[in-house]
C-alpha cells in the first residue's frame, strides 16, 4: 500500500489514462472554471475583475460579518465540550492511528494555518499597539496597549481559526470512517442533512464544487502574503527591487517546491517537513524569549493569557456596532481572519480527516485547538510581544512598517532579528520557516484538491496534483499583481464567507449523529447499577469498547 492509502498503479497504466478515469468531471470541470476563468478574465480585463472583487468583498463585511463570528464562536464551544464531554470517546473508524502523536501533531498545525503564524508573529501586536481595539478603553502607543495587543493577538491565533479547520476534520472523518460507502471528501461532513443517499447528488455537488474554489482562494491568500514577505523584505534590507518580474519568480519557486514535496505524498513528503517544521519553529521561538526581554516576555505573557481567558466571549462576539470606527476595525480584523480560515477548513479540513483515521474525537478536538493553542501563545507571546517591546523602549523602530505607503508588514520580522545579535542567521531561520511551513499548507491542500476532485481519492495521481499546484501559483501571482494585500484579504473574505455556513451545518449534524446514536449510553450505564438490562433492541446499542491506539510510524 502507499502513503495514501492506495495501492501504486503506475505500472499497469499511463499516467494521463489514470488521470482521466479518476476524476469526478462535475466537480473538475466547474471547480477549474470558476478558478481558471477568473485567471483567463484577469488577463483580458483585470479592471472588470478588481471591481467584482471589491464588490463581493463588501457584501460580505456588510451582511455576513456578524454570522462569522458567531459561528465560529458556537463552533469554539462544541469542541471545547467535546473535549470535556461523553462524545469524545467516539472514534473516526477502528484501524489503530495510522501516525504517532507528534507527527499527527506537526501535519496538523503545518497544514493549517502555521505560515500565517510565522508571518504574522513579529507584525500583528505592533498594529494592535498602534491602533488596539475599540473594544477595550486603552490609549495607542502606551505600556496599557503592550498587554491588550499581545492579548489580542493570542485571541486572533488561539482558539477560533483552527477550530473552524477541526469541527471539518471530525465531520468528514467520522461520517468517512464510521459509515459505509461514505467517500473522503468535504461534502461528506453534511452526511446527516442530506443524507447518504445524496452524496452523489447536486448539493453535494454544489459544496465540492465551491470547496475546490474557497480553498484555491485561500491557499493563494497565504502563497501571496508569503511571496510578499520575499519581495518586500529582499527591498527593505538588501534594496533588492524584483519588481512584478520577482512576484512571478518567487510565487514559481514556492509552486515548485510544494509540488514536489506533495507528488511525494505523505509519509514521504509531508510528514518529513511538517516534523522539520516544529522543531524548528521551537528552536527560532526559544531562541528569540532568551535573546528578547524575557522576564518581561513572562509578565507580559501571563497578563495576556488571562485577559484573553476573561475576555473572551465580548472579543469573539465583538461587531463594533456603537462604537466609534468598532466595525470597521473589526471587520479589518478579527472577521478577516475568521472568513481566511474558513477558506481554508474544505482542504484542512479533508486533510485533517485523512490523517486521523483511528483516533478518538476527542484526541482530534484536543490537538486541533488545545494542543495548537500550546504552541502558537507562546509564539506570538516571545517574538510579538519583543517587537512590541523594542517599539516601547525604541530599541528597534518599526514607525515605517505602521505607517502609509510603508514597507508593510512584511518587512517586520526583518527589522526585529537586525536588532538581534546574529541577527543575520535570525533572519535566514525565519525566512527559511515560514517558507517550509508554506510548503507543507500548500502541498496539503492542494493534495486536498486533488481528492476533491476525484470524488474521495485517498491517493489521486501525479498529473492531477500538479495540475492544481500550477493552477494555485497563478492564482497567487494574479492576486499580488492585482492589488498586494488588499487583494489578498479580499480574496480571502469572498471564498471563506459561504463555508462559515457549511461548518454550521456540520456542527449540527454531530450533534444530530451523536446525540442520535450515543446519547443513551449513560443511561444504560445506570441501568446496570440498579440491575436492569442494557437495551439490546435493534435500535440500542452496546457502550464501544475502548479503542487502543497505537503509533505506526
Amino acid at each position: 500500500m502507499s502513503d495514501g492509502g492506495e495501492p501504486r498503479t503506475g505500472g499497469d497504466r499511463g499516467a494521463v489514462e489514470q488521470f482521466r478515469e479518476e476524476l469526478d468531471p462535475i466537480v473538475f470541470v466547474f471547480g477549474a472554471g470558476l478558478t481558471v476563468g477568473l485567471i483567463l478574465l484577469y488577463f483580458l480585463a483585470p479592471e472588470l475583475v478588481v471591481e467584482w472583487i471589491s464588490v463581493a468583498n463588501d457584501a460580505m463585511l456588510t451582511y455576513l460579518n456578524w454570522a462569522l463570528l458567531l459561528i465560529v464562536f458556537l463552533v469554539v464551544l462544541f469542541l471545547l465540550f467535546l473535549i470535556v464531554g461523553p462524545w469524545g470517546n467516539i472514534t473516526l473508524g477502528d484501524d489503530p492511528p495510522e501516525y504517532s502523536f507528534f507527527s499527527f501533531f506537526a501535519m496538523l498545525y503545518s497544514a493549517g494555518f502555521a505560515a500565517g503564524v510565522v508571518f504574522w508573529g513579529p507584525t500583528e501586536a505592533l498594529f494592535y499597539y498602534d491602533n488596539p481595539s475599540p473594544l477595550f478603553d486603552v490609549q495607542a502607543g502606551t505600556s496599557e496597549a503592550m498587554v491588550i495587543a499581545v492579548q489580542q493577538t493570542i485571541f486572533h491565533w488561539a482558539l477560533p481559526q483552527l477550530a473552524v479547520f477541526t469541527i471539518m476534520g471530525i465531520a468528514i472523518g467520522y461520517f468517512t470512517y464510521n459509515y459505509e460507502n461514505v467517500p473522503l471528501r468535504v461534502s461528506s461532513a453534511l452526511t446527516p442533512l442530506i443524507g447518504r443517499d445524496n452524496l452523489d447528488g447536486p448539493v453535494a455537488k454544489v459544496v465540492d464544487i465551491v470547496a475546490v474554489f474557497a480553498t484555491i482562494g485561500g491557499v493563494a491568500t497565504s502563497l501571496g502574503f508569503i511571496g510578499s514577505q520575499f519581495i518586500s523584505g529582499l527591498n527593505y534590507q538588501w534594496g533588492i527591487d524584483l519588481g512584478t518580474t520577482g512576484i512571478i519568480l518567487v510565487v514559481t519557486t514556492m509552486t515548485l517546491l510544494f509540488t514536489v514535496s506533495m507528488v511525494l505524498g505523505v509519509n514521504r513528503g509531508i510528514r518529513r517537513l511538517s516534523n522539520f517544521n516544529m522543531v524548528m519553529f521551537v528552536i527560532l521561538m526559544t531562541a528569540t524569549f532568551v535573546v528578547g526581554p524575557t522576564v518581561f516576555l513572562v509578565l507580559l505573557g501571563t497578563q495576556a493569557f488571562g485577559g484573553m481567558i476573561t475576555d473572551f466571549v465580548s472579543m469573539s462576539l465583538f461587531t463594533g456596532a456603537g462604537v466609534e470606527g468598532g466595525t470597521g476595525w473589526a471587520n479589518a480584523w478579527t472577521v478577516f481572519y475568521w472568513a481566511w480560515a474558513l477558506s481554508w477548513s474544505p482542504f484542512a479540513g479533508l486533510f485533517i480527516a485523512r490523517i486521523s483515521k483511528g483516533r478518538t474525537v476527542r484526541e482530534v478536538a484536543f490537538t486541533g485547538i488545545g494542543a495548537t493553542s500550546a504552541a502558537t501563545i507562546p509564539w506570538f507571546t516571545f517574538v510579538g510581544g519583543t517587537a512590541v517591546f523594542y517599539q516601547h523602549t525604541g530599541v528597534a523602530d518599526f514607525s515605517a512598517v505602521l505607517a502609509d505607503g510603508g514597507p508593510g508588514a512584511e518587512a517586520s520580522g526583518f527589522i526585529l532579528f537586525e536588532a538581534f545579535p546574529f541577527g543575520t542567521v535570525f533572519m535566514l531561520a525565519f525566512m527559511l520557516l515560514v517558507t517550509t511551513f508554506f510548503i507543507t499548507s500548500a502541498d496539503s491542500s492542494t493534495l486536498a484538491v486533488s481528492m476533491m476532485t476525484t470524488g474521495g481519492k485517498a491517493r489521486p495521481s501525479s498529473i492531477n496534483r500538479v495540475f492544481w499546484g500550477v493552477v494555485l501559483g497563478m492564482f497567487a501571482a494574479i492576486l499580488m499583481t492585482l492589488g498586494g494585500t488588499s487583494a489578498l484579504q479580499s480574496a480571502a473574505i469572498i471564498t471563506g464567507g459561504p463555508f462559515a455556513f457549511v461548518c454550521l451545518f456540520a456542527l449540527l449534524g454531530l450533534v444530530r449523529e451523536f446525540s442520535s446514536e450515543y446519547g443513551r449510553v449513560l443511561l444504560r450505564e445506570n441501568a446496570w447499577i440498579f440491575g436492569s438490562r442494557p437495551d439490546t433492541s435493534p435500535g440500542g446499542t452496546e457502550p464501544p469498547e475502548p479503542t487502543e491506539t497505537t503509533d505506526d510510524d
